[in-house]
């Protein structure tokens, strides 16, 4: 995968909350020639805007200081749904999620339930469509605001319910110990299409093993309101971001299980954008570097040319110098 990057904070939370190199204030960052500078909108500003979704391809950054945004409890969980129904789902989500709450974070996921007691034991191992929601406004108006999930399609089973931020954002860690095997493939999305939705019901049922998982990421709300070349990351227009994260323990799977990723994602690419994001990608995304960052790319190739001339940092999705 890439190296360090500040292209998302993609995730659990609000939408509203934006990405998380929209709310970078400084970092420290020791360079290929050994120094140690200090990157902010008052020092050192080309790097600091790079940093901001550039990668790992500037130096080695040893801290940061973020401009944070009080959570404490959330309320939210996983909701599982049947296979048959995650057409109705995902139809009814991206609507949804266009004008919901800037409180109201989550997505839809394809996901083999795991053996946990909210899900029926008799349904462990089988694959679904879950929406991972997380309402970040008061507490008291958690189930109201996740109503419409409830509405839209009978649920298998939910998980559901007031409970620390940390807790919801890693209450997958358990699913991805150290040691699998990893191939990844990813893409924007300016909207997700009827003709999207129907390759992710043809691939999605098909998952190799509970390790892997499809998302869907509404990335709208705060980031929209920052201008594309505001920072390094370029897809301010996008409305999703789509990872296909192929994990599983046995080597012995590797081939067939990274060809159910390969195929997924050309399935979805010709209804997605050219890129996607830099975190998900993998070794053999090289290709795809400078769709990734669009427009500017040519200011990162600059960036990298006065930081990182003899590119000392190329183990990442790297821009040539």
């Amino acid at each position: 995968m890439g190296g360090l990057t500040l292209g998302g904070g993609i995730g659990y939370l609000a939408r509203g909350l934006g990405l998380s190199c929209d709310n970078l204030i400084s970092a420290d960052v020791v360079t290929a020639d050994g120094r140690l500078l200090i990157a902010s909108e008052q020092e050192n500003e080309d790097l600091f805007w790079a940093l901001r979704g550039g990668g790992g391809n500037f130096g080695v950054v040893t801290s940061f200081e973020f401009g944070l945004s009080p959570v404490k409890d959330i309320y939210g969980g996983p909701i599982f749904f049947e296979l048959d129904r995650a057409g109705d789902v995902l139809h009814f989500f991206r609507e949804f999620i266009v004008d919901a709450p800037e409180q109201l974070g989550g997505f839809p996921a394809f996901q083999i339930a795991p053996p946990l007691p909210f899900i029926p034991e008799n349904r462990h191992g089988e694959p679904f469509l879950a929406i991972v929601a997380c309402w970040a406004g008061p507490l008291v108006e958690g189930e109201r605001a996740l109503q419409p999930f409830r509405d839209v399609a009978p649920i298998v089973a939910e998980h559901v319910g007031p409970m620390p931020y940390p807790a919801l954002n890693s209450a997958f860690d358990g699913l991805v110990p150290p040691g699998l095997q990893h191939y990844w493939k990813a893409n924007f999305n300016t909207e997700l299409t009827d003709a999207a939705i129907e390759a992710h019901l043809r691939h999605a049922p098909r998952l190799p093993a509970v390790n892997s998982t499809v998302h869907i990421y509404p990335i709208n709300g705060a980031c929209h309101r920052v201008a594309p070349d505001a920072t390094a990351f370029a897809y301010r227009d996008a409305s999703f971001a789509t990872v296909i994260a192929g994990m599983w323990p046995d080597p012995a799977d590797n081939e067939a299980n990274i060809q159910w990723v390969r195929d997924y994602y050309q399935a979805t690419a010709p209804h997605s954008e050219e890129g996607g994001y830099i975190n998900f990608m993998s070794d053999d995304d090289q290709h795809r570097i400078e769709a990734n960052y669009r427009e500017n790319y040519g200011r990162l190739v600059q960036t990298k040319r006065t930081y990182d001339p003899g590119n000392l940092f190329h183990l990442n999705q790297n821009i040539t110098p």
